[in-house]
């Protein structure tokens, strides 16, 4: 500050400086403590020291492979990147259940947050908004959506497995399941700290209004007004049983009261559209703001990975990415630079987070199909590919970096193939 004493700010500069030494020679001695060469870890695996004799949950062992004994390429101890729904709480009512996964959960996972929710046939998600976007995709089942845009005019639509939709923040929608059995889908926030629990709901507003003012501004009697409100909770709905609603175009009328529907489609049939990339071993539907426009604020990959394939050492250069995987098993490495990696398996409910920039690849390990989601907080999806950056710079700038003879680096595939095999 200006009328700080010189002296003053030299101790305080000091001071701050020492600071600053202190927890960089902290940070580098925890990094140093948790490293180990390739000679050490080579060592280990020959030893008696692989050993766990102790309590353990054989189980989870397991499940996770590659943390119990680790590729001797894991080095440090970077930031956890793995959580699922699998294991959140779920909110169970007539109607449905819902459960989520925010930054609260999943301290690393910053930009987005994540809900995974059953609606029984007939049961709705009541009409709501809430201050985040939300993206959704549908898991099983089919469901009726709703929505009304900035215009006033209504949306009303079908939707069944492998469709989208997209409710930009503060847009009132609504969600029922449909017959036969209802629909189960995820839901994707722009937002870490997004709560299912905390949007606003029109049965929690209006009974929380005072019924004069309801009676006024509805143009009914008070005791029609007092009449409704005494059925509602005190914290509204949120999911309830309803009957399974009737044809679409009887829906459509009614929504549109006369008047015209809104022309902006809320919905995306994503099955219905080529793969953006395809392979041998697997393909990549990509789905953002240029074939989905009201997708504005999130972008997604659907990718298919076949048995002893995987998705290449790539990363993305201006947003995290956030996964949900679907079906099968697989493990992702991911560089957080300095000489430090760590692996994870995963398998379906799992979630993986990715944060911007950080290498990474993503290898089916099972028999089956391996599916998963690529989301992003951004209006376009982009990605580098390893093999396409090598193969596109001067062959001897990257031979003398990574001691490739010509005749193998030949051999790299030539372009972002983003399946491989190819």
């Amino acid at each position: 500050m200006e009328d700080q004493q010189p002296d003053a700010a030299t101790s305080r500069g000091k001071f701050l400086g020492a600071a600053a030494l202190a927890a960089a020679t902290t940070a580098l001695t925890a990094g140093a403590a948790s490293a180990q060469s390739l000679q050490e870890a080579r060592a280990g695996r020959n030893s008696a020291a692989i050993t766990d004799p102790g309590p353990q949950n054989p189980a989870l062992a397991r499940q996770f492979p590659d943390s119990y004994t680790p590729p001797i390429t894991d080095h440090g101890l970077p930031p956890q990147f793995w959580s699922s729904f699998n294991t959140a709480h779920r909110r169970i009512q007539g109607g449905g259940w819902a459960r989520q996964v925010n930054i609260n959960d999943f301290p690393i996972s910053k930009e987005i947050a994540g809900v995974n929710m059953r609606l029984d046939a007939g049961g709705i998600r009541e009409l709501h908004w809430h201050v985040a976007d939300e993206w959704a995709i549908m898991l099983s089942g089919n469901c009726r959506i709703t929505a009304l845009d900035y215009d006033g005019r209504p949306f009303v639509g079908d939707v069944k497995k492998g469709d989208l939709w997209y409710f930009p923040a503060g847009v009132p929608h609504s969600l029922q399941g449909l017959g036969p059995d209802g629909c189960e889908f995820l839901l994707v926030f722009d937002q870490g700290d997004f709560s299912e629990e905390d949007t606003t709901l029109i049965s929690d507003w209006a009974v929380h209004t005072p019924s004069e003012v309801l009676s006024k501004n509805w143009g009914i009697s008070v005791s029609d007004v007092e009449r409704a409100m005494s059925t509602i909770p005190p914290a509204g709905h949120w999911i309830f049983q309803a009957p399974v609603p009737g044809a679409l175009s009887t829906d459509l009328r009614g929504a549109a009261d006369g008047g015209p529907l809104s022309p902006t489609d809320f919905a995306f049939r994503t099955m219905q559209m080529p793969p953006t990339k395809e392979t041998h071993s697997g393909s990549v539907r990509i789905v953002d703001s240029t074939n989905f426009k009201v997708s504005r604020n999130i972008a997604m990959a659907y990718v298919v990975v076949k048995p002893g394939g995987m998705r290449e050492l790539h990363w993305h250069p201006d947003a995290d990415e956030w996964q949900y995987w679907i079906s099968g098993k697989g493990r992702m490495t991911i560089f957080f630079n300095a000489a430090v990696a760590r692996t994870q398996d995963f398998g379906p409910g799992d979630l993986a987070y990715v944060p911007r920039t950080l290498g990474h690849y993503i290898e089916n390990t099972g028999t089956d199909d391996l599916i998963f989601l690529e989301m992003f907080k951004t209006h376009k999806y982009r990605d580098f590919s390893l093999n396409d950056w090598m193969t596109h710079m001067p062959p001897e700038l990257i031979q003398q970096h990574l001691n490739l003879d010509p005749a193998t680096l030949a051999r790299v595939p030539h372009q972002n193939n983003a399946i491989l095999p190819r």
